[in-house]
């Protein structure tokens, strides 16, 4: 049977909507998520909430995520942040007063205090860049050569934790591993200064990401920086993933490349000095296309032409892996300014 408190959460799904234009009034709906600031209701793109289940079952209506910090939870923690509920109690009695639903008899239930995970900080995530590892012969290298991602050139934001910790939710299995190999890719600033780090976590093989419901996360200070590829220069790409960009560089290696890490951070990205033109692989999906619409406007006022890159498939390192590198490069041929296609894309 199920408890209270996932009785309610359930409730609370099925009226996600509701539950965002109250609770996080601030933000507004773009297709299937609720986007705002963050937990607080700020104004902004950071956290956004599932309003639906997605169509292939790995999300559900009511998660949440903030893309600055890696924060996620469900609409109960919302309630709890933005009514400042100390207990488990306190937060169901707000969530039932919401949904008009029955108060329970002053027995039910012991006060249970909600506790709330800590972020990361820009110092920790500076140490635990500190003592990651290169890359050369880890299992970095064999979990992105499964994704056809072998040529790493230019590539030394990427670094190798063997054992890196990983806090559980409440969504992962009660006996998953506290740590596992991880990806840590280095978050830095205009001028090469270290901001945070995102993690992927992996299988002890290194064939896939590891088995646990939030494989990626970042911490660190992230808003308006990302994960560099390449020297900074005139002609420049960007997109959200990590692999997303390692893909495009598989057959444009000289091309310099920045990896934002979600939509509302690929819109806020700053610009180097002498940046003029930027193709931005965007996300198909609605926080994409405002990601896209945003980094635009902000692109023109500094002078900056802005080029979409556009995927056959899912994402570019799904392009990447079922057509190959020939044809990949075949597709973006004909979406690169003729200088560029002559300059940085392979010869076929």
């Amino acid at each position: 049977m199920q408890s209270p408190a996932g009785q309610i959460a359930d409730a609370l799904a099925h009226n996600a909507e509701a539950v965002c234009r109250h609770y996080l009034s601030k933000g507004h709906k773009e297709g299937r998520y609720w986007l705002v600031g963050d937990v607080h209701n700020t104004p902004g793109r950071s956290l956004y909430v599932r309003l639906s289940a997605s169509p292939d079952g790995r999300g559900a209506a009511g998660k949440w995520t903030d893309a600055q910090n890696g924060d996620h939870g469900d609409l109960l923690d919302i309630i709890a942040i933005a009514k400042g509920c100390r207990t488990m109690r306190e937060t169901l009695d707000e969530a039932r007063r919401f949904l008009s639903m029955p108060m329970p008899p002053p027995t039910e239930n012991r006060p249970v205090t909600r506790s709330k995970a800590p972020t990361g900080t820009p110092e920790a995530a500076r140490r635990l860049h500190a003592v990651s590892k290169p890359v050369a012969g880890s299992l970095v290298r064999t979990y992105l050569a499964t994704r056809k991602i072998t040529d790493l050139s230019g590539c030394e934001a990427l670094r190798f934790h063997p054992n890196c910790w990983y806090r559980a939710s409440d969504e992962d299995d009660a006996q998953v591993r506290p740590a596992w190999p991880a990806m840590i890719a280095a978050v830095t600033d205009l001028d090469g200064s270290v901001t945070g780090v995102h993690r992927t976590w992996l299988r002890l093989d290194g064939s896939d990401k590891a088995p646990v419901a939030y494989p990626r996360r970042a911490m660190g200070n992230l808003l308006g920086h990302g994960v560099r590829f390449g020297q900074s220069g005139r002609v420049m790409m960007a997109g959200e993933g990590i692999e997303t960009m390692l893909s495009l560089r598989q057959v444009m290696a000289a091309m310099p490349a920045i990896a934002g890490l979600s939509a509302a951070h690929l819109a806020a990205i700053l610009f180097p000095a002498m940046l003029r033109r930027l193709y931005v692989a965007r996300d198909d999906d609605p926080a994409g296309v405002g990601a896209l619409k945003t980094l635009t406007g902000r692109a023109i006022k500094a002078g900056i032409e802005v080029v979409p890159l556009e995927s056959r498939l899912g994402d570019f390192n799904d392009d990447l892996r079922a057509f190959g590198r020939e044809r990949l490069a075949a597709e973006l041929r004909a979406q690169l300014r003729a200088e560029d296609a002559g300059h940085f894309l392979m010869q076929g």
